[in-house]
């Protein structure tokens, strides 16, 4: 992992222990992982630019608050 994307990671994880989206903007996430784990997983995989391109639109698709229910969205595999 190049040092950005393990910069990027630490920052994630750090506003992961913090609370999150919950903790910071007072939304749940409508996804399972939520958007900031899609967005760490997304990262870890494909690179800090690719996988911070991959978070945006995650978070992008992220805006029913009305969600009944969580759905699975896992970040694709690497080709």
């Amino acid at each position: 992992m190049s040092p950005l994307a393990k910069l990027l990671v630490r920052a994630i994880e750090r506003y992961q222990r913090a609370g999150g989206g919950r903790a910071q903007f007072f939304v749940d996430c409508n996804f399972e992982p939520s958007c900031s784990e899609y967005a760490r997983q997304a990262i870890a995989v494909h690179g800090a630019l690719h996988g911070m391109r991959l978070g945006a639109l995650r978070i992008c698709r992220c805006n029913d608050r009305n969600a009944a229910a969580k759905r699975h969205d896992p970040v694709p595999a690497r080709p």
